[in-house]
């Protein structure tokens, strides 16, 4: 894992960008000089390098296939998957790149010309997709870390790699016990060695140590973990590796200590200046683009019943202010007649008809644009809570108001990576999501959720 702007980007993530990269700057030329291999191409004299065309061409695909979802972990689930993501991007691709050569006359290649790029940087991504879906779960590229003991903790790592997607980027070598310590992972992924730990370390080529202890008073080996640490070998906690590996604060794992004392977590003047500037052109260009959709929208739901067109509802948004949110209604007027909160369920019958479709499609969002104009909202955030909501849980999950020391956003880190939160289980796993976010966001982050916001939309990830 690499940390850019403090977070964490897989190797293989920024190895398969460079090698397509590659791929769709070398497609270019090679279409150009197949279409012209019989002597015909042009003067070069008379037309501009390839080079602006190749770089615009790459650029274009690539935020193309991120949109898709195609350097996110859900991209390996397989080559089907796999398969079905490819075809959509370029499809989308190909439709910018004829909007390019549109606005933009001189970047265009010819349509023979570009037609034969095209097919070799699909063919040539596809293969690189393969061979990455091959290679990726070898045990050779994988780091091999040693887990300090078999407790509850450790049974968390244990339990995250049995369902996690992302759990090929590491190899759990083992769990070496304490002293005094009931095993709570499998008896066969113990390690049974004795010994100093640097002759372990040696014999299973050890590239990590990850302390997975609770209680570290005395029963830790601080002088033998120092001597690997001297070596070489990364000695890291649990928490920084849920942070690393999950993108997420695990709860369990999480002190007070760790937290103040870890980078992140910072504020600055600097940092709410770039973000509201982004937010504010941001949201006046979504407000200009969406209009013909929110007008339809608007115009869809004024047929379907009768009531009012957007729902206003009261949110807590940073510091623990509350504000109205602005949403198109989406359920019966008479949703909580009897006035008690109740969370949205998959298939709600409180829906309508279009408030359905709305929902799949995430426009029944867009009103929200406005709360960001005027600054009560950010595009990336936590999502803002209703008061009942927050009190209950406030008193339950510990932490649970850091997430509004920033901005709430129309959508989030736990919003891209966990799915609709309808129950007290489910808002503490977004929220150890939303406290990655308070703890690492910068303006990088915050269009890599945009990036994989929109692959949400597109796959329908996640709605209600």
């Amino acid at each position: 894992m690499i940390r850019f702007f403090r977070h964490y980007v897989p190797t293989y993530t920024l190895l398969l960008v460079g090698v397509e990269g590659l791929i769709l700057v070398a497609s270019i030329y090679l279409g150009v000089s197949t279409r012209f291999m019989d002597g015909g191409m042009p003067d070069p004299g008379s037309t501009q390098s390839l080079l602006p065309i190749a770089v615009v061409f790459m650029l274009v695909m690539i935020v193309t296939m991120t949109a898709f979802g195609l350097y996110a972990w859900e991209w390996m689930d397989g080559a089907k998957e796999m398969l079905q993501r490819m075809a959509a991007s370029f499809v989308a691709g190909f439709t910018v790149m004829s909007l390019v050569f549109y606005l933009f006359p001189e970047l265009f290649l010819g349509r023979g010309a570009f037609a034969i790029a095209f097919l070799f940087a699909l063919a040539g991504v596809t293969l690189a997709r393969l061979a990455f879906l091959k290679w990726a779960h070898l045990d050779i590229l994988k780091k091999r870390v040693l887990v300090l003991g078999t407790g509850s903790r450790a049974a968390k790592i244990e339990s995250m790699f049995k369902s996690s997607p992302r759990a090929h980027r590491v190899h759990i070598v083992g769990y070496l016990p304490l002293s005094g310590t009931h095993h709570y992972v499998e008896h066969s992924r113990v390690l049974t060695e004795r010994g100093p730990i640097s002759a372990i370390i040696d014999k299973h080529n050890i590239d990590e140590i990850l302390i997975a202890v609770r209680d570290r008073r005395g029963g830790l080996p601080t002088s033998e973990l120092l001597e690997c640490k001297l070596a070489g070998i990364s000695v890291i906690e649990l928490s920084t590796f849920f942070e690393r590996e999950n993108g997420q604060l695990q709860l369990e794992s999480l002190n007070a200590s760790w937290m103040i004392l870890s980078e992140g977590f910072r504020q600055g003047l600097a940092r709410d200046a770039v973000k509201r500037a982004f937010d504010l052109i941001a949201s006046g260009l979504l407000l200009l683009g969406s209009l013909p959709v929110m007008t339809l929208t608007a115009l869809l739901i004024r047929l379907e019943s009768s009531g009012p067109v957007l729902y206003r509802q009261e949110r807590i948004g940073q510091h623990g202010r509350p504000f109205t949110i602005f949403k198109f209604r989406s359920m019966r007027t008479d949703a909580e007649s009897d006035g008690k909160p109740k969370w949205a369920g998959q298939n709600d019958d409180r829906t309508t008809p279009v408030g359905r479709v709305i929902r799949k499609l995430r426009i029944d969002e867009l009103p929200q644009i406005f709360n960001v104009f005027m600054g009560e909202m950010s595009f990336v955030g936590p999502r803002p809570e209703r008061p009942f909501f927050v009190r209950q849980l406030v008193k339950e999950i510990p932490y649970y108001a850091s997430r509004h020391s920033v901005k709430p956003g129309i959508t989030g880190w736990a919003q891209v990576r966990y799915s609709y939160g309808a129950s007290i289980e489910d808002a503490i796993e977004k929220l150890q999501y939303d406290l990655y976010y308070v703890k690492n966001h910068s303006l990088f982050l915050d269009l890599m959720i945009l990036f994989q916001t929109a692959q949400v939309v597109l796959w329908g990830k996640g709605a209600r």
